[in-house]
């Protein structure tokens, strides 16, 4: 794999994201400075500790079919990337996490109202670059908050009436995950000048990429021995989060997997009781099924993209698709 992420990428265009990349760091890291040594300490540590970088990669991507040395974009590279590593903060005090991107999570460190607070300062960052790009771009930011929230809430409310589990999580993941993707892919062809008929594949695709990253995700957390997603494989069944995996599982009517049911049914506590789960797991239908269900989804990202021009942008989509299935491999 490429060192931005992307396999087999043309060498021009991986230099001129490569370039691109070091300064949307460099703006992500003078941005959140401020005059308060704690603030300051407390929102570098998740931007310092890495991370995939995928929503500003995307956005760069996306502005090479406008103009794409135009103001804004590296600034909305940046607005994506700090608005998702702001989310991290939130969503660590919700979950109780004690890790994130493989170190201690601020909520751990510093307790949950400064993790919140860090949060909070990172939006008002965000809102600060936003100004500066214009009122479209305000728009598109607010929009997309809405829906990282409303799949937060549906989250945390879990399914409704009757609503089928399986089809409320995949909600939950468009509004969650793919959203902001979603949201980072339209910046920059918008920023660019992009086409509409462009911007509005580039949005389709971001989302379906998006989910299919979540997903990615879910089934890593089961099927590696790594911590390759940057969570301790298991990490779900300990906290008793519902995922791809797990939901699939809870469809079965067969007699022996009602032991299994129960037991992902709520936090795992025993860690004897994770590892038995997990040995189970990575040889049972519902983890085969599950993969199926990310190829499908994969298979809809590379469709959205037929109407784009074809040429080495394209082609590092396509790529891009296939860089993030494969990590479920």
């Amino acid at each position: 794999m490429a060192a931005i992420g992307i396999p087999g990428i043309a060498p021009e265009l991986e230099a001129e994201l490569a370039l691109g990349m070091q300064k949307v760091e460099s703006l992500l890291l003078s941005h959140i400075q401020g005059d308060y040594p704690l603030v300051e300490e407390t929102s570098r540590h998740l931007v310092a500790a890495g991370g995939k970088r995928l929503r500003p990669l995307l956005t760069l991507l996306a502005s090479h079919y406008g103009d794409k040395n135009r103001f804004g974009i590296i600034e909305s590279a940046v607005v994506c990337e700090l608005t998702h590593v702001a989310t991290l903060y939130h969503d660590d005090v919700m979950d109780e996490a004690r890790l994130r991107r493989s170190v201690e999570s601020a909520n751990s460190r510093w307790g949950n109202t400064v993790a919140i607070l860090t949060g909070d300062y990172l939006f008002a960052k965000v809102s600060a670059l936003l100004a500066d790009i214009g009122p479209e771009a305000v728009r598109l930011q607010a929009s997309t908050f809405e829906r990282l929230v409303i799949g937060q809430i549906m989250e945390t409310q879990g399914p409704q009436n009757g609503e089928d589990a399986l089809e409320h999580y995949l909600q939950v993941v468009a509004d969650k995950t793919g959203s902001l993707i979603a949201a980072s892919a339209r910046f920059g062809a918008m920023v660019s000048g992009a086409p509409d008929e462009i911007k509005e594949t580039l949005t389709v695709f971001g989302e379906k990429i998006g989910i299919a990253f979540q997903l990615a995700d879910d089934i890593i957390d089961i099927a590696s021995d790594s911590h390759q997603s940057g969570k301790t494989p298991g990490t779900d069944l300990r906290e008793g989060v519902p995922t791809l995996v797990t939901l699939n599982l809870m469809k079965s009517t067969r007699p022996e997997d009602k032991k299994l049911q129960k037991l992902v049914s709520a936090p795992i506590k025993d860690e004897a009781v994770v590892a038995s789960v997990l040995k189970e797991l990575r040889t049972h239908p519902a983890l085969v099924e599950s993969k199926d269900q990310l190829q499908q989804v994969a298979r809809e990202a590379r469709v959205a993209l037929g109407p784009l021009p074809v040429n080495d942008v394209t082609g590092a989509l396509f790529s891009l698709c296939d860089a993030i299935v494969d990590r479920s491999a």
